[in-house]
């Protein structure tokens, strides 16, 4: 095969676009449409749903989503692979097979599962990140839907693509580029604008879903359809590149993809050319997810108004913890955070107001739930004055809990369900190898003489990516341009980041070198607690911290603010 597969993604998390099916499918010209549904929080969701109804478990939007597209992917001969199974893959292709004799499409389905494992006592799911050698086998069987419970996000394309290509486990460079293909586009938007730095400057109110040209060789192009909003660039890849990823060594459970090794190039107007992938042996293990109820969590918010800020908080904690004690509750935790969002003389109410916030944790509900609300209403009418809060407190509510941990691949069953109802269990990687650091790359030469410096946000020369991995949070930096990354390989350390971030002083940070992207990747352990459900932090999925980083100041050579090619940020 010499023409390249255009697959394209119209879903990055499970309550993505809704209509973004239909656009992808009508849009233009299309091999693949693949659907990501699921992430950590997801699987916690879909587990507490599967207890009210041992037959649900999948992700429901995705059916809906097929009732229009089903016809509209067989009219252009598209074939669709979503992860959209969730706990449930055959149930979700049984449901698929109802929708397709309702509206009279004849479409074949298969399924990949094999990833749930047995649950461990107190916790709700147990799966295992596979491959994309069952959807190969799927789609080399004839499938024109294939839906999956836990892969990775990067299996969605590097299935077809092996299956198109003919490529087997030893392909390890193709598989790579595909893998590095996928994990672009498995965030959706955020590839084509969204959630972007230098968002300045670009129509992105309603940007359009990317789509990848695999090649042969695994290289590929990303790009979107024709006249479609938002913008693919450099930057725009460069930032998913680094979204929730770490080291050199990017490791799946088809190849370890080399991070290192990626080379982008522009290719066009809304074109990205990404080349030079190599891949490794994947590691002899698999990544599995563990998700449990952590206990119960309630939360209050108080608005302080004008004067004498932190004077009216310290009295309402002292006012709360009193009226705890009285009522004899004692939350396992209970944490309380000012966010000083007045400002003096504020020409309207809400913008001389501070926000003071309560979150309480236990796993006794009635500890958190009646006790707290009560607590706080309480204090209505003798605390500080103007007192109010931004909601009535409630009941408590379940919060969960991640955990990865890993097994040898060869205790999981990766089983490939082919549209006639055989089973395959596609052929396991050629050979592994233990995953292990890289060897830090030699940095650029420093700038030879910098100048003046000038105090300045680092958001002026630098964009920056960040996310969550369980309770890790993951932060990209890439530079613009080769003289400040020159300058941010040596400035922006450890130390430097801890500085500007002091949430991050007491943990442990490591940083990655990626020298083809101009970029550093930074891991701080432990910022996120228990993960994105746990709702440990006010930005649970570490969403923002990058854009927290790019709003410091430090000072930079005045000689870099001169040139920036970034669109000037405001402060």
């Amino acid at each position: 095969m010499t023409a390249p597969l255009r697959i394209g993604n119209a879903s990055g998390f499970y309550g993505d676009r809704f209509d973004a099916m239909r656009e992808m499918l009508t849009g233009g010209p299309l091999d693949v449409l693949t659907g990501d549904y699921l992430a950590e929080l997801t699987m916690l969701i879909l587990g507490r749903s599967r207890l009210k109804d041992p037959a649900r478990g999948y992700a429901t939007t995705f059916l809906r989503q097929l009732e229009e597209g089903l016809g509209l992917a067989h009219e252009r001969g598209v074939r669709i692979v979503a992860n959209a199974g969730g706990l449930n893959p055959a149930g979700l292709a049984d449901a698929v097979r109802e929708l397709a004799a309702k509206v009279g499409v004849p479409v074949r389905v298969a399924h990949v599962e094999g990833d749930g494992l047995p649950v461990p006592e107190g916790f709700l799911t147990a799966n295992a990140y596979l491959g994309g050698a069952g959807i190969a086998a799927c789609l080399a069987a004839g499938a024109d839907i294939v839906v999956t419970g836990r892969v990775t996000d990067a299996a969605l394309v590097t299935g077809p693509a092996a299956a198109h290509f003919g490529w087997g486990p030893g392909d390890l460079d193709a598989l790579a580029g595909a893998v590095i293909a996928g994990h672009v586009l498995e965030c959706g938007t955020q590839a084509t604008g969204g959630n972007y730095s230098f968002f300045r400057g670009h129509d992105l109110r309603r940007p359009g879903f990317p789509v990848a040209e695999i090649h042969a060789d695994g290289s590929s192009v990303i790009t979107k359809h024709d006249g479609t909003g938002g913008v693919v660039d450099l930057g725009t890849v460069t930032a998913q590149l680094l979204y929730e990823t770490g080291g050199a060594r990017y490791a799946g459970p088809d190849v370890t993809a080399r991070l290192d090794t990626v080379r982008l190039t522009q290719d066009g107007p809304d074109r990205v050319r990404i080349s030079g992938v190599r891949g490794e042996a994947p590691p002899p293990t698999l990544k599995v997810g563990l998700n449990r109820l952590g206990g119960w969590r309630n939360e209050v918010v108080f608005v302080l108004t004008g004067l004498d800020i932190e004077a009216k908080a310290a009295l309402v904690q002292e006012q709360f913890a009193e009226a705890l004690a009285r009522s004899g509750a004692e939350p396992g935790e209970v944490r309380w955070e000012l966010s000083r969002t007045d400002r003096a003389d504020a020409a309207t109410e809400e913008t001389a107001s501070a926000l003071l916030r309560l979150v309480v944790r236990d796993p006794d509900p009635e500890t958190v739930g009646r006790a707290v609300s009560g607590a706080a209403i309480e204090l209505a009418l003798g605390s500080y004055p103007g007192f109010h809060v931004t909601a009535p407190p409630g009941k408590g509510t379940p919060y969960g809990v991640f955990e990865a941990r890993y097994v040898p691949a060869g205790e999981v069953q990766h089983i490939a369900v082919l549209p006639d109802g055989r089973r395959e269990n596609p052929a396991p990687p050629a050979t592994t190898q233990p995953l292990r650091d890289a060897e830090a790359p030699p940095l650029p030469p420093p700038l030879p003489d910098p100048g003046p410096t000038r105090s300045a946000p680092l958001g002026r020369i630098a964009g920056a990516r960040s996310g969550d991995k369980g309770g890790d949070a993951n932060v990209g930096v890439w530079a613009v341009g080769d003289d400040a990354w020159r300058w941010l390989a040596h400035e922006l350390t450890v130390e430097r980041f801890r500085e500007l971030l002091p949430e991050t002083a007491a943990l442990t940070v490591v940083r990655h070198v990626l020298p083809n992207l101009r970029a550093l990747n930074f891991t701080v352990h432990g910022l996120l607690g228990e993960g994105v459900a746990a709702q440990h932090r006010f930005d649970p999925q570490a969403k923002a911290v990058g854009e927290w980083l790019r709003s410091r100041h430090l000072p930079i050579p005045v000689a870099l603010l001169e040139t920036a090619h970034a669109p000037e940020a405001q402060a």
